[in-house]
């Protein structure tokens, strides 16, 4: 195989993006090498460019999902082998891994195989906000970053063991928020209530919503709403486009006692926080990182069997055309604004 391959170099600060030829690397021991078929965009790569959020230096690659075909691997790995079908996100972790590229090299054991009902198209979209929401909902509570300490539905006991209580999904058409939903369904939560478009309510309780209540309802009105569908208190929330407004609205709909998960950063006023009267877990979702390792292993030991059996779904998605140099346009889009939807794009196509 060739020694170079094209990757997608944004230059700078909201610079600008060109496809440039760069090394193949070489799995060292214990990695892999992936020859990318997929990247799944994420609000992530937009926000780097655009406020240089992680980026450590400049000229940088983004990029933090992927799946292809193994090409190599490196010494002691037998859990896969070169041809089969895998997927993976990027990290923050040293060392560094992006997608935005022809070929990666992976840690094999933060590599999922792609199982035959679930298209490479399908797998790219998957890793990132999967394990955004898994590690949220099932990760160790602790500060500053972690999850509110649910028991996995993988783990014994923990399939069906919220039967009967109740959870609120803020966002639930947007990528994080339909894994959510589904892993609430498999925790046995009742009623599972979301916030989404009309369009998108028969989607969402197609993935195990019960009640979807109308976005455009003022956050003043989430409460009344919530006390129409269930009078249980609502111990456990989740926030999936965590706003200020949306993540305070959120904690007042928690009772006291109970859990509140953010995926962004904590905007929720500092008295709150230090009364200590309910738990606010804000997730961070790179499982190479290493408080979010043990909980990110034993979900990459789980991921290709909830697919298979079809107990997850992955995102609806839409192909972008262009391969590498069809990902800029495809990032403008994105934060515009997609309902329901993850774009991918196929950097082998790249011309």
């Amino acid at each position: 195989m060739a020694n170079k391959q094209k990757a997608l170099v944004c230059s700078g600060l909201q610079g600008t993006y060109s496809v440039e030829l760069i090394d193949v690397p070489e799995p060292g021991p214990g990695q892999v090498l992936v020859e990318l078929q997929a990247i799944g965009l994420n609000p992530m790569d937009w926000l780097m460019r655009d406020i240089g959020i992680f980026v450590p230096k400049w000229p940088a690659v983004f990029g933090y999902d992927g799946a292809g075909i193994i090409k190599k691997v490196g010494e002691g790995v037998t859990s896969i082998k070169a041809g089969d079908k895998v997927m993976h996100a990027g990290t923050l972790q040293e060392p560094r891994v992006s997608t935005f590229m022809q070929y990666v090299v992976m840690k094999a054991e933060f590599v999922a195989k792609v199982p035959s009902n679930i298209s490479l198209d399908q797998a790219s979209t998957i890793p990132l906000v999967l394990a955004t929401a898994v590690l949220g909902m099932y990760d160790s509570k602790r500060a500053p970053h972690g999850g509110i300490g649910l028991t996995p539905p993988w783990e014994e006991g923990g399939r069906n063991k919220y039967a009967g209580e109740p959870i609120v999904i803020n966002a639930g058409s947007t990528a994080v928020g339909q894994y959510m939903i589904q892993f609430a369904k498999l925790s046995g939560f009742s009623p599972i209530i979301t916030t989404a478009s009309k369009h998108n309510e028969e989607y969402l309780k197609s993935l195990g919503a019960t009640h979807v209540i109308d976005r455009t309802i003022s956050l003043s009105s989430l409460p009344a709403a919530l006390r129409a569908i269930t009078e249980k208190p609502i111990m456990y929330g989740a926030d999936a486009i965590s706003t200020a407004e949306t993540q305070n609205a959120m904690y007042n709909v928690v009772a006291p006692g109970g859990n509140l998960l953010i995926d962004t950063h904590n905007q929720i006023g500092k008295d709150k926080l230090e009364s200590g009267e309910k738990f606010v877990a804000q997730v961070f979702g790179d499982v190479q990182h290493p408080p979010e390792q043990a909980c990110g292993l034993a979900l990459y030991a789980n991921i290709t069997g909830l697919l298979e059996r079809g107990e997850i779904k992955p995102n609806r998605i839409e192909v972008i055309p262009g391969g590498l140099a069809g990902i800029p346009g495809a990032l403008d889009r994105l934060k515009s604004g997609v309902s329901a939807l993850k774009l991918a794009v196929r950097p082998q196509e790249t011309p």
